[in-house]
């Protein structure tokens, strides 16, 4: 699919994002269409769609749209320079390192929540079965 290009609805389909926060991330600079078509249209490749995956997984797990941005800088240069020093490779990917430790402190946080939740809706559940039953009686 590399080289095709896919206009915003399609592009919304598959990322599961509205146009209006695919444009909303276009105006903050996080993605950028890689073409536009001759009626105006922005167009979109796979990576694109990638990318805008990338931010769709941050979102929820309260990354700041400048954080986002600093990510994908950090990959988009990673990918795109086979020419980076030692020090430098080695300096984007600690950049890389701090997002994904970040990302999993935040995943055993919302871990605890929902167990928390779980046992919230159990607490519940047995309160009403045993109102029900009580009612029986």
């Amino acid at each position: 699919m590399d080289g095709q290009h896919m206009q915003i609805g399609e592009v919304a389909a598959r990322t599961e994002l509205s146009l209006r926060t695919i444009r909303h991330y276009e105006e903050t600079g996080l993605v950028t269409p890689s073409a536009r078509s001759q009626g105006g249209f922005r167009l979109y490749t796979e990576n694109d769609v990638q990318r805008l995956m990338v931010i769709r997984r941050m979102k929820p797990l309260g990354f700041t749209l400048d954080q986002m941005r600093d990510l994908l800088d950090a990959t988009d240069r990673l990918d795109a320079d086979p020419e980076l020093d030692a020090d430098q490779r080695e300096a984007l990917l600690e950049r890389v390192r701090t997002y994904q430790q970040a990302a999993a402190e935040q995943i055993e946080k919302l871990r605890v929540q929902l167990s928390r939740a779980e046992d919230f809706d159990a607490t519940l559940r047995a309160r009403l079965e045993q109102a029900v039953m009580t009612s029986r009686v």
